[in-house]
């Protein structure tokens, strides 16, 4: 059996409360330009590594996910949103290992963290990340958040919606 070439000219997902067990083939979407994703089934974000042309990534319940590394080959990622479900209470968390990564993708100009925290609880690594126009966080303390701010030339607004969404 031949399976039919990946389509190269899809440049826009939206994969939406989808009951896959994993989403890993869509690493061979290799032109993807924009990628929206509620319910991440996966335990860590390694395929989207192979995504290099992402320019806007969304993904909302990533309960399973502790490390932001693999983003660190999105050298074109303009907007970045990550969160937790909405209803979830504001005392739950989806804990990463570091927000270190962040601070070395070159393009990241839109930035938000939902519910999404490092274990540190610090906000320090992406005020290293120079071309930052806008941050949006929940989940730190009103302490950190305004020590961030104060540091930091960034707006609070809103990522900018992906194409398809305008």
């Amino acid at each position: 059996m031949t399976l039919p070439p990946v389509p190269l000219n899809i440049r826009t997902a939206k994969i939406w409360h989808c009951n896959y067990q994993t989403l890993a083939p869509v690493a061979e979407l290799v032109n993807l330009e924009t990628l929206v994703i509620a319910t991440f089934p996966d335990n860590c974000l390694d395929f989207l590594s192979e995504l290099t042309q992402l320019r806007f990534l969304s993904i909302m319940h990533l309960p399973r996910v502790s490390s932001l590394a693999p983003l660190l080959a999105l050298e074109n990622l303009h907007s970045l949103s990550l969160a937790t479900l909405p209803s979830w209470d504001g005392s739950k968390r989806t804990v990463i290992e570091s927000l270190d990564p962040l601070a070395r993708l070159p393009a990241l100009r839109h930035l938000e963290l939902f519910g999404i925290c490092a274990a540190d609880r610090s906000l320090r690594p992406i005020e290293r990340c120079t071309g930052l126009k806008s941050v949006r966080v929940s989940g730190y303390t009103r302490k950190e958040t305004a020590r961030f701010y104060a540091a930091s030339p960034v707006s609070d607004d809103y990522i900018p919606k992906p194409d398809f969404e305008r």
